[in-house]
């Protein structure tokens, strides 16, 4: 596979998140932890609440920038507030996925800290963007890259999907009613 224009690429994807969202997103970078590791434009947009969601958005912007595997993913996440405790999660995955083991959908990552304030959900669950299914498809240079909805989870979580897997933890999100947006939620599997 040939290398993407990444200059082009990440000018693009700005372009698709700001044109889906309908708002201009705040440009955040990370001044501290593994900057080396991203592609030199990697950032995080912030969108304020918009006519799509009541939400603020985080989008990584550059996280498979210059790939050349078939993991060529880009992530958003949900918060009910702007804080850049979600830019450093975004940031983090996007150095993971660069270094590490490449994410994709269905996997779980460890985020190492509360995702926002005093949260129990200290991991992540990559997902389709059940909510923002037009957000998905990204196309670029014949290459389609998806942009996965991240959702903060408990380790007990993550260990129901390790055990039962992917389909059986998005049928508890379901059943259980996922407050995905609340820090303060309780988790869906021990119910504290």
């Amino acid at each position: 596979m040939q290398a993407l224009d990444s200059k082009s690429y990440i000018e693009r994807l700005e372009r698709h998140f700001q044109q889906y969202f309908g708002v201009e997103g705040k440009k955040r970078i990370l001044d501290r932890g593994p900057k080396e590791k991203l592609h030199a434009g990697f950032h995080v947009l912030e969108f304020p609440p918009n006519a799509r969601q009541g939400l603020f958005v985080y989008c990584t912007v550059g996280m498979s920038a210059d790939r050349m595997d078939e993991n060529l993913i880009e992530l958003f996440a949900f918060s009910p507030k702007p804080d850049l405790q979600l830019v450093e999660m975004m940031t983090y995955c996007a150095s993971y996925h660069r270094t590490g083991l490449p994410l994709n959908i269905h996997h779980t990552v460890n985020i190492g800290q509360p995702w926002l304030d005093s949260s129990i959900c200290d991991h992540a669950f990559i997902s389709l963007p059940y909510l923002d299914g037009e957000i998905e498809i990204f196309d670029f240079e014949h290459h389609e890259i998806h942009c996965y909805w991240l959702i903060p989870i408990t380790r007990a979580e993550r260990d129901y999907k390790m055990e039962h897997g992917c389909e059986a933890l998005e049928q508890l999100f379901e059943d259980k009613g996922l407050d995905y947006s609340n820090p303060g939620r309780e988790c869906l599997v021990t119910g504290k």
